[in-house]
């Protein structure tokens, strides 16, 4: 077995820090760092210089074409591929980058989502070389992280925003900490996103056509065991699983993914892999890599892995946990509440301005996470509620409520756990428990937002929340940069803040009913179960306001993105429905018309033996299955009609409340029927592998 070094194939793909402070001058060098650090503009000749030292490092590591690879609104990964090859005089090729093609590209933009910001055949568009983000290596290829615009300048990607929301909160950061005395270069926001997923057997993937169109299973009864024994999560992890990790593992490694932890999830056949954190714009590029990865190398394992949030009704689907925290350039984390939190007013600030920014944006909080495939999972008993709130535990909450008060906070002493067996250590209990049905969680210096779906990007959220935060944090810088009594004026404003927000904290149970009700009617939070409900506030004058004053969209922007997530959403579920239609129609009836034809003809020669033999089987399903073919046939046909009045609507939100008003209730409905039927039916008559061969499949 070959002996796996990870120190000496960490980052050997990425043209990294190391790498530039070994290649490049000593004035390239520092002058590219301030770029990066300080954002700065990057001279002409330092990108040159960049570029020449780029091109002779990919060369060497065998690539032969170079990419501007960014992220358009389509929710995956862009990049045309160009070679590095030019012609010399003497009737061969030189290898040639200079800085203009490092800095600059011009792909077609016409086909890229636009949400109306391009018309077809307005084509032009220009890719930005972000230098905060490492060039890497994959498949020969040097890829270079990009922001991605339209000829007019818009954004047309979601690094582009993710960068600006990023320098809102900076600015906004620096004035807070300027006011307790401390001067720093940078404050950034860093993420750590755990990313859940299925694995299941190519073969049986390529059988089911709803997993091969839609990512996810349109029809399949529950097979007799699932997740009730919660035996798989963090179980003993097999062996073709664990070939995958290790073959996974190398890769991110190779392109400087601080790849950490692996585990086996609850439902079968799923798991978990989860970073180290890193900076917010460098860890979406990471994540966006890390899901490209995790299919590729699947398939070389003759398994294929499911990013979709809800691939199998009864089990667990699946998310991604965006563990988010705030940070200046000398390490100091703005969000540790120290030893005495209750003394520590500038964490208590900060933690305030995350409480109001999610109370203020919980909208845009909820519908930075919507797609369709997320609204399965939302409000279910396995991820968060649709509701937005904030789980702080049992100390800040106290810490709060007395300085709500004026009360003097009494802190808990440590408390030694003890398991009964002299044998095992004795250690401190954290202060507070998780709580694991929050959707925006503090888990001791950072916040877990628990929302997304597994295959969202990461940047969605963190644009909404890194502006959000901004605009709370400049609310205060406002305030407190003009008061006469800075300390006075500290304490009030955290004392005022506390009461006006304290609505947004619930330490309890998520999933109960009363929590629903008492989150709507009690407290005034927002419900917004579907993506239908919640993409429309993005157009609220507040949002929209708040977004624009620090400048992470423009309005025309604003409204692309509430055009372009309504038409994926309704575009989803449009492919679902029709795959389900014919699915049904092409194999579903027709197995079941089989089968039943084998029954009648065995019925008819059984009693054609002899008169006593009653057939009860045979004649009792016979009836039913016969019911439910003209059940499904009046279901297929009401889906059908309502895809097609899909086509009447020419107002994208009338559109979206269609589907989710029509279309979804009859695909449901649609698929109980069948579902009775896989129940009916022998399994050679069915013509699409179970549930239970699937999730079991590569065990």
């Amino acid at each position: 077995m070959e002996k796996q070094n990870v120190p000496e194939i960490f980052g050997t793909m990425v043209f990294d820090d190391r790498v530039m402070r070994a290649r490049l001058s000593a004035e390239v060098y520092h002058s590219l760092r301030k770029t990066i650090d300080e954002n700065v503009k990057l001279e002409d000749h330092v990108a040159e210089a960049v570029a020449a030292e780029m091109r002779d490092w990919a060369v060497e590591r065998g690539a032969t074409h170079f990419t501007h690879w960014f992220q358009p609104l389509t929710g995956v990964t862009a990049e045309k591929h160009d070679s590095f090859i030019t012609p010399s005089p003497d009737g061969g090729v030189i290898m040639e980058f200079s800085g203009k093609e490092l800095i600059k590209g011009e792909p077609d933009a016409s086909s890229f989502p636009s949400g109306g910001l391009r018309a077809t055949f307005e084509a032009r568009g220009y890719t930005a070389w972000d230098p905060t983000s490492y060039a890497f290596i994959k498949d020969h290829t040097l890829c270079i992280p990009t922001a991605f615009c339209s000829y007019s300048g818009d954004a047309l990607d979601k690094k582009t925003p993710l960068l600006r929301s990023m320098q809102a909160l900076n600015c906004q950061a620096k004035r807070i900490l300027k006011l307790f005395g401390n001067e720093v270069k940078y404050v950034r926001t860093s993420v750590g996103p755990e990313q859940e997923y299925f694995l299941i057997d190519k073969e049986m993937f390529e059988k089911r056509p709803d997993l091969v169109y839609t990512g996810r299973t349109l029809f399949g009864a529950m097979p007799p065991k699932g997740q009730e024994l919660d035996d798989h999560y963090f179980g003993v992890i097999k062996p073709r699983v664990t070939a995958f990790m290790k073959d996974l593992n190398d890769e991110l490694w190779k392109l400087g993914i601080l790849a950490k932890t692996e585990h086996n999830e609850v439902a079968p056949a799923q798991h978990e892999l989860a970073p180290i954190f890193s900076t917010t714009n460098v860890a979406t590029d990471h994540n966006q890599l890390m899901m490209e990865i995790m299919q590729k190398v699947a398939r070389k394992h003759g398994m294929v892995c499911l990013l979709h949030e809800k691939p199998f009704a009864g089990v667990n689907g699946s998310g991604k946990h965006n563990n988010w925290s705030i940070a200046t350039d000398t390490g100091v984390n703005l969000l540790s509440p120290g030893e005495t939190p209750y003394e520590n007013a500038q964490f208590l600030l900060f933690l305030c301005a995350v409480l109001q920014a999610v109370d203020d944006y919980q909208d845009l909080l909820r519908l930075s996470v919507a797609t369709a495939g997320n609204d399965h999972r939302l409000g279910a008993n396995e991820a968060p509620p649709a509701i937005i709130s904030v789980f702080l535990g049992d100390e800040l909450t106290d810490i709060l409520e007395a300085i709500k008060n004026d009360a003097t906070y009494v802190g808990k002493e440590k408390e030694i756990l003890k398991l009964g067996v002299h044998s095992l250590p004795r250690f401190s209990k954290d202060t507070t428990d998780r709580n694991r049905t929050s959707p925006f969680a503090f888990t001791g210096n950072k916040f877990e937002f628990r929302s997304l779906g597994s295959s969202n990007s990461i940047a969605c959220c963190n644009i909404m929340l890194n502006a959000a935060v901004a605009e709370s944090l400049k609310q205060y810088a406002d305030r407190l940069e003009n008061a006469k009594d800075f300390e006075s004026e500290l304490h009030d404003l955290i004392k005022e803040t506390i009461k006006q927000h304290e609505r947004i904290l619930f330490n309890g149970n998520g999933y109960t009913d009363e929590w629903v009700e008492e989150a709507t009617k009690v407290r005034g939070l927002s419900n917004l179960k579907t993506t239908a409900d919640a993409m429309p506030h993005l157009l609220d004058e507040k949002n929209m306001k708040m977004l624009m004053s620090h400048k992470v969209f423009t309005e025309s922007e604003i409204h692309s993105r509430c055009e372009i997530m309504l038409e994926n959403y309704c575009k989803t579920i449009n492919i679902e429905g029709h795959t389900m239609v014919d699915m049904v129609r092409k194999n579903y009836l027709p197995a079941i018309e089989g089968y039943l034809y084998s029954l009648a003809k065995t019925t008819s020669l059984m009693k054609s033996v002899s008169d006593k033999v009653k057939c009860n089987y045979e004649i009792s399903t016979m009836e039913r299955l016969s019911e439910l073919t003209d059940e499904i046939l009046k279901s297929v046909e009401a889906l059908e009609q309502a895809l097609s009045d899909l086509k009447t609507f020419d107002d994208i939100i009338k559109t979206s409340e269609s589907v989710r008003d029509h279309v979804l209730p009859k695909m449901e409905n649609l698929r109980k029927y069948v579902d009775e039927a896989e129940m009916l039916s022998s399994e050679k008559s069915w013509p699409f592998p179970s549930y239970g061969k699937i999730l079991f499949s590569v065990y």
